[in-house]
């Protein structure tokens, strides 16, 4: 009898081992994933990405659609490249994909998750978040340092008219001026006074945003990749990054705690420590040191670079265009003798049309930040599941020619009586993301855009450097998180000369 049982059961393992062939194979089919190119062993799709990525997926896209699935080593990822599939991802499952992948360079200089950007979704940053937007990113508190701006915007324009009729670099000077601004916003301090000149500072934040834009070995490959990344030194690259900011925010934290309450105005480190100090104030949340640090480091990468990036692409689409370049300018002038201020802003609706339309096709950060899903939902009716990774192509979307008629072209009339905006409802246009991840700094880093264009061209007339014409303008992109113009922009500021009341 027990040789019998033996024997039907050693009969019965190939049919049970084929019925759970069959099943599984029914539970895949029943999984719809979304297309996707195919991948390599162990690296998957890696190779496929080129030195600019947003580019690239936007190409792979045409052929495998606006829901994309890769490969990046052990990681899933699906890439969005349109309006309607990224308001699924960004609103209509917001709360299903709204957390951060656990990425090494991310975390690093997060001071382990402790930040506004990076961090997982959690209570922890449901709070700091809150806080921050109350305490920092709130319009009192941007209005506060008006007077940061509009100084470093006239100490620009001072260097300007002492440079007129030779060519300067602006996408120098607009670094130079955001990081300044940043600087005295969050410090209180300008650049010599914090031990820095402005080379070092760039120098400083590049490395740090080429960390953030790095994929580790560790990241792709388990187990293994941790030697990759010593062997190559990112992993030294990393700590070089965080170590340069860490021993920065730590001195002028320092001088602040050792400093008068009297002394000087009040900046963004006394907001934040006065956060750590008022911890009865947040209930069961500990707003720590390392909380600090992490959000200084958010405004940082996120405040100085992608300013500096969209003035630059402004201007060089302005001197590309000159007759739009004259529009504006007559807009601006006509508007005022003198100075703009932010209180002017809001009556130069020419000039948000050519802002619209400057982020439109150069948004700062072509591919969002990347979002983790949470658990399980349909995308454009494909499954998706916990731990995938999701990038937004805004850099693609704000060039489908489903949503915009010449879409290459930079046009920015194509906003009159248009509805269309970048404050996250319409997604069309997601230069600062939507939903709970959106940039909670839009409103800081618009009114320094906007109130610096519009005093570069009321104050000059831009001319291009001898022997250059308007078609010799490289508008190519350099590899990067950021999407930095490939060369330099070189300009001429000619002082303007306002008419007397004779000439009127």
């Amino acid at each position: 009898m027990l040789y019998t049982m033996w024997l039907l059961l050693i009969l019965l393992l190939p049919l049970l081992f084929l019925m759970q062939k069959k099943i599984k194979a029914k539970q895949n089919n029943t999984s719809q994933l979304p297309p996707g190119p195919s991948k390599l062993p162990i690296i998957g799709n890696i190779h496929q990405l080129g030195s600019l990525p947003h580019q690239s997926l936007w190409k792979l896209s045409k052929r495998y659609g606006d829901v994309m699935l890769l490969r990046l080593g052990r990681l899933q990822a699906i890439v969005v490249s349109s309006a309607e599939a990224a308001e699924e991802v960004l609103k209509v499952h917001d709360l299903d994909c709204c957390s951060r992948p656990p990425l090494a360079g991310l975390a690093k200089l997060s001071y382990n998750n402790h930040d506004i950007s990076f961090s997982p979704y959690s209570e922890h940053w449901r709070q700091i978040r809150k806080v921050c937007v109350l305490k920092l990113f709130s319009i009192k508190s941007v209005q506060s340092f008006q007077f940061v701006r509009e100084e470093e915007i006239d100490s620009l324009i001072c260097f300007l008219k002492d440079s007129s009729t030779t060519p300067v670099n602006l996408s120098e000077k607009m670094y130079s001026l955001t990081a300044s601004v940043i600087l005295r916003t969050a410090f209180g301090k300008r650049f010599l006074e914090c031990g820095l000149d402005n080379d070092k500072f760039e120098d400083i934040i590049h490395r740090a945003i080429a960390v953030l834009g790095s994929l580790t070995a560790s990241d792709l490959f388990p187990y293994v990749g941790w030697i990759i990344d010593r062997l190559t030194g990112l992993h030294a690259r990393f700590e070089r990054s965080f170590h340069e900011l860490d021993d920065f925010f730590c001195r002028v934290i320092d001088e602040h705690l050792k400093r008068s309450p009297k002394e000087g105005k009040e900046d963004i480190v006394d907001l934040l420590l006065c956060m750590e100090r008022s911890k009865s104030d947040y209930g069961d949340f500990q707003f720590t040191r390392d909380c600090t640090k992490a959000v200084l480091m958010d405004i940082f990468l996120a405040g100085v670079d992608t300013g500096a990036v969209t003035l630059t692409w402004a201007m060089s689409e302005l001197a590309k265009n000159p007759t739009v370049m004259k529009k504006v300018q007559n807009e601006v002038r006509s508007l005022k003798n003198g100075k703009i201020t932010e209180s002017d802003i809001h009556q130069l609706q020419y000039l948000k049309m050519v802002v619209k339309e400057t982020l439109r096709l150069h948004p700062a950060l072509p591919l969002l930040v990347p979002r983790e899903i949470m658990s399980r939902f349909k995308l454009a009716n494909y499954d998706v599941s916990p731990k995938t990774l999701i990038q937004v192509n805004v850099w693609a979307i704000g060039r489908d020619p489903k949503y915009w008629q010449n879409p290459e072209e930079f046009f920015p009339e194509r906003f009159i009586d248009s509805f269309i905006d970048y404050k996250g409802q319409h997604f069309e246009l997601l230069p600062f993301g939507a939903g709970r991840r959106g940039c909670p700094g839009m409103y800081s880093a618009m009114t320094m855009v906007e109130l610096t264009l519009a005093n570069l061209l009321t104050c000059f007339d831009w001319k291009l450097p001898d022997g250059i014409r308007e078609s010799d303008i490289d508008m190519e992109e350099a590899a990067g998180l950021t999407t930095h113009k490939n060369t330099a922009l070189k300009l001429v500021p000619v002082t303007y000369q306002w008419p007397s009341k004779d000439q009127i």
